[in-house]
């Protein structure tokens, strides 16, 4: 991960001193209609035996069910969530909401995983390495999100009717993202390998997005403060955005930019007092 716009030195979750107990969840039939899983977390399953862990009760449509009604459980959880692996060997696409709001410890996930994965996560670890669905660490306040696929829409953003987003912790996707990654953020980081698509960075109020490839449109719209750096051609750019210097060595916390960048301030179609600072690859907008 060190070729492109950006070097990020450091993607590890800080990890504890104690060895993890690991919980391994094999799935054991198809699933219909999606699970809402947010018990699947080293939070809720600390302390507790395998039988003790297939027993918590797991949403589907409006009935719950067992755990052990979908998977198989085999370990025993450590004594705190920080002391516990969870492992889900098999795809997880139809199974809502893995990780949310988890403090401590890791998740790896052999598979896709589904829509909020990872939202409102305070610390640890989650690794996806497939896929990850919409909404994928909406909110999230600590902690590292690890996509090794691509993901869909409303990374790291605001739910609906809200208007703050992440506020702290990483986002690493080793593929590409689609519609308003990073919508209403107000910290943290995400990093995006791929490419983008509609209104990155919308609403953006602090924090720090950076795009290795191209994004299409809207990026930063009514942006009020925070960085967005896009490494590959902006297909169009937002009006509101005015240019202010050319930069060639730019670090943003714990992300060294490579190449030369235009600098722009916005987004200045919603407030003068705008505060948004956006870096654009010169070499792949020699028209902006």
């Amino acid at each position: 991960m060190t070729e492109g716009v950006f070097i990020h030195k450091k993607v590890d979750a800080e990890k504890g001193t104690g060895e993890m107990e690991e919980v391994t969840l094999i799935p054991i039939k198809e699933i219909d209609i999606k699970l809402e899983a947010d018990l699947i977390t080293p939070d809720s399953f600390a302390g507790k035996s395998a039988e003790e862990i297939g027993k918590l009760s797991i949403w589907q449509g409006p009935k719950t069910y067992p755990l052990s009604d979908f998977f198989e459980v085999i370990g025993s959880a450590g004594s705190s969530a920080a002391e516990t692996l969870i492992r889900i060997k098999g795809d997880a696409m139809r199974v809502k909401r893995i990780g949310e709001g988890m403090s401590a410890g890791k998740i790896e996930i052999e598979g896709s995983a589904g829509m909020h994965v990872g939202s409102g996560m305070k610390g640890g670890e989650i690794v996806v390495n497939g896929d990850a669905d919409s909404w994928a660490g909406m909110e999230m306040l600590g902690g590292l999100l690890h996509i090794k696929g691509n993901a869909v829409d409303h990374v790291g953003c605001a739910y609906r009717g809200k208007w703050h987003g992440m506020k702290g912790g990483r986002i690493v996707i080793e593929g590409s993202a689609r519609h308003q990654l990073g919508g209403g953020m107000d910290g943290g980081e995400i990093l995006v390998e791929g490419n983008v698509e509609s209104f990155c960075g919308i609403r953006q109020n602090g924090g720090v997005i950076v795009v290795n490839g191209s994004a299409l449109r809207g990026v930063g719209a009514e942006m009020a403060g925070g960085t967005i750096v896009i490494g590959g051609k902006i297909e169009r750019f937002s009006p509101g955005f005015e240019y202010l210097s050319m930069e060639n060595k730019v670090t943003l916390g714990e992300v060294e930019l490579i190449g030369e960048f235009k600098k722009f301030t916005g987004d200045y179609a919603i407030s003068k007092r705008a505060k948004g600072a956006l870096y654009v690859s010169a070499d792949a907008n020699p028209d902006l």
